[in-house]
């Protein structure tokens, strides 16, 4: 009982909270506090959570007390935990820096709410169709979020995001649906183990379909297009939400539906996956150095950067998909300091871009070190010599381009003359801080990020729970 109880908490804490706070005026500083309460709650039980499925394995139950296959399942591994806990960090982040600015919406509390909710539930859930549903759900909360604070260029980034993620959505939704109509089941382990006794070439269209979909969500090259515009055009904590958690959906999906359930399907296009991830990684870089603009250089950083995702996932294996899970992690915590920190000056702001934008570039003793080494290995263990060879010079060109643009957004930013730019207030300006000092954490320390990010692998391989 108690661990069915932790399953629906991450995501029935912040659903309750957010019906709740709909009624009430959203610019308090109490109702913004209480919404981030919720979220903190939030994710001191995926804490908890990790903790069970990390020492006794995969915790599921059954929703309503349906029988198994009948009802839609709830299921937590370390793959999905890992990736629900980040996402809160970053969510939880970004409100409490917006309460601290002064939130402008009644309704940006429960919006924020119902994005966690929804992306917990996502991350949680062994059906695919609920999967969608949790998916539409942070979705839509989303694509009003976008046009947060009403300027026309935030509204039209908005409308952009809804028109390109409705099309994302649509193409999943077919890729679903042609995964019931050849395997006569939504529950994920049931599909995985259905797809492995087909014909693969009944399946890779299917897994092409819905590598697409994700690909779209992530704005992977050529799908980026949308991409730089969002970010760019959206408030600082909003674009942090959509980098560094929302995005995760795609990271997660490809890994889960990739790894997890279409295995074979992944091994046949790899060679593709890691294509698309070498485009992306030189396309962002060269487009993020072009650039002046804080925020639009790290959009198209965010398109080079899920590029060494796919590269990891597209080698495959245990070290591979290890690479993938721990880059994740890093990345999304990386987008979550240089976006919140975009939107402030002064020195302790500048310290913490700094982190996150050398993280960024892989340069220690940030966590963002550990994770190109992560690729760096999968590259040489799983890779062919020659390929892996190729990998890992691709790997340092990407992170030196990496460097030359963080250093100089910082250089621009934070080195420049300020003008007279008021540097925020002093609480938005410690939350950053301290988020640039988890990086450096775990940078100095990377044992546990490593060990989840195994126990995660794992949970995709079937080496672990």
């Amino acid at each position: 009982m108690t661990h069915q109880v932790l399953l629906v908490l991450p995501a029935g804490v912040p659903w309750v909270l957010a019906a709740l706070l709909t009624f009430l005026d959203g610019r308090k500083r109490w109702v913004g506090l209480l919404g981030a309460a919720g979220l903190a709650a939030s994710l001191a039980s995926l804490v908890w959570l990790a903790f069970v499925v990390l020492r006794e394995g995969t915790v599921e139950t059954v929703a309503g007390g349906w029988p198994e296959g009948v009802g839609i399942t709830l299921r937590a591994d370390a793959l999905g935990v890992t990736f629900a806990a980040v996402s809160m960090v970053v969510v939880l982040a970004s409100m409490l820096y917006e309460v601290a600015l002064g939130v402008r919406w009644r309704a940006f509390p429960p919006l924020v709410l119902l994005v966690a909710a929804g992306l917990n539930g996502l991350f949680l859930t062994g059906d695919a169709f609920n999967f969608y549903v949790f998916f539409e759900i942070s979705m839509t909360a989303s694509f009003v979020l976008a046009g947060y604070r009403e300027e026309d260029y935030q509204v039209r980034a908005a409308f952009i995001f809804a028109v390109v993620n409705l099309l994302g959505s649509v193409v999943f939704l077919i890729g679903i649906a042609a995964l019931y109509s050849i395997t006569g089941s939504l529950d994920m382990q049931t599909i995985a183990a259905r797809t492995d006794a087909l014909e693969p070439s009944s399946v890779i269209v299917v897994a092409s379909v819905i590598f697409a979909a994700f690909c779209l969500k992530l704005g992977l090259f050529p799908f980026h297009f949308w991409l730089p515009a969002v970010y760019v055009g959206s408030h600082a904590p909003v674009a942090a939400i959509l980098s560094g958690a929302l995005a995760n959906i795609g990271s997660y999906g490809l890994l889960r539906f990739g790894g997890g359930i279409l295995p074979r399907e992944l091994a046949l296009g790899s060679v593709a996956v890691m294509a698309l991830g070498t485009a992306s990684i030189i396309y962002g870089a060269l487009q993020a150095i072009s650039r002046r603009d804080t925020s639009e250089v790290m959009a198209y950083s965010a398109i080079g950067q899920v590029g060494y995702i796919l590269l990891a996932l597209g080698i495959g294996g245990p070290v591979g998909f290890t690479a993938a899970v721990l880059y994740s992690v890093v990345n999304s915590l990386n987008k979550g300091v240089v976006f919140l920190a975009a939107g402030l000056r002064g020195p302790l702001v500048g310290a913490a871009f700094a982190v996150g934008a050398f993280s960024i570039a892989g340069v220690p003793p940030a966590a963002g070190f550990v994770g190109k080494i992560a690729v760096f290995k999968a590259a040489i263990v799983e890779g062919p010599a020659v390929t892996g060879a190729a990998l890992v010079a691709l790997v340092f060109a990407g992170s030196a381009l990496s460097f030359l643009y963080s250093f100089q957004v910082y250089q621009r930013r934070f080195l420049a003359p300020q003008d007279g730019e008021k540097p925020g207030p002093l609480a938005a300006r410690l939350l950053v801080f301290s988020l640039a000092a988890v990086l450096l954490f775990l940078g100095l320390w990377p044992e546990p990020l490593i060990y989840l990010s195994q126990a995660a692998a794992g949970a995709l391989t079937g080496s672990s729970g």
